[in-house]
């Protein structure tokens, strides 16, 4: 289990806005985001290519800053800790946020259980939890892969390494994004499930972008994103598959504007 938590939520955002600039051209790939994501919560936020679900991704995980709005992370202002410093930032980010990305991001020349321990060994602590290590190798079944390096893992070995080590701090929120684009099917379902085990079994809080139904079915909410702006949400309760659950997303997306997400 995760150890219990304070009142604050794991993750709140507040009209997000995030602009890039194409020549002298801004063009704005998040438009007043606003997002709370309770304790215990799995949520999807699925959108097409350009609609700004990596950049929002980015941005609740304090490696991009937004140009207006907020974001609170277990109830921190990652803005206003960056202001105050970048190395506290990074500090508080590989304590309290465990990050999934599609390309894994190991490092190739430690092993499994050094790339586990990353955040650990990155933050100048030479003391860990050992039975929080032992128990995650044991329970992503890389026990006789431990002292291997990325090069000699399967795709599906190198995403557990990376859930594990997105754990390894025990933090208050898990991000990943698009995990499953360098898996193939099966994979990419077994990763899900793995996931979504860690959210119903140990009640980690996980927020995770893709454009994929077969991902975000796992999911107990789907916020669907499109053009930098949340169009809607919708319980994935309500949806016996991930075709029906892609039916109804196609249908939001083709319905128009965007509407105001709950408060």
């Amino acid at each position: 289990m995760s150890e219990p938590r304070g009142p604050n939520p794991p993750l709140e955002t507040a009209n997000l806005t995030k602009r890039f600039w194409q020549g002298n051209t801004p063009v704005e790939a998040l438009r007043g985001v606003s997002l709370a994501v309770a304790a215990g919560e799995f949520v999807a936020v699925m959108g097409a290519s350009g609609s700004g679900k990596s950049t929002l991704l980015h941005v609740m995980a304090g490696l991009t800053r937004p140009d207006e709005g907020r974001v609170l992370v277990d109830g921190e202002d990652l803005v206003a800790l960056a202001d105050r410093s970048d190395r506290e930032l990074t500090r508080f980010r590989r304590r309290r946020i465990g990050l999934v990305f599609q390309a894994f991001n190991l490092i190739p020349t430690l092993t499994a259980e050094q790339n586990i321990l990353l955040p650990i060994l990155a933050d100048g602590r030479a003391d860990f939890n050992h039975d929080r290590l032992e128990n995650l190798i044991a329970r992503f079944g890389l026990s006789r892969r431990r002292h291997h390096r990325p090069d000699a893992l399967s795709g599906g070995e190198q995403q557990r390494v990376a859930i594990a080590r997105a754990l390894i701090t025990d933090p208050a929120i898990i991000l990943a994004d698009e995990p499953t684009g360098s898996l193939d099917w099966a994979s990419g379902q077994e990763f899900c499930r793995l996931l979504a085990r860690q959210n119903q079994e140990h009640g980690r809080t996980i927020v995770v972008v893709t454009h994929e139904p077969s991902v975000a079915v796992w999911a107990s909410r789907v916020v669907v994103l499109r053009d930098g702006e949340i169009l809607n949400e919708f319980r994935t309760a309500d949806f016996h598959d991930a075709h029906s659950l892609a039916a109804h997303y196609h249908d939001i997306v083709g319905a128009g504007s965007a509407v105001e997400a709950p408060r």
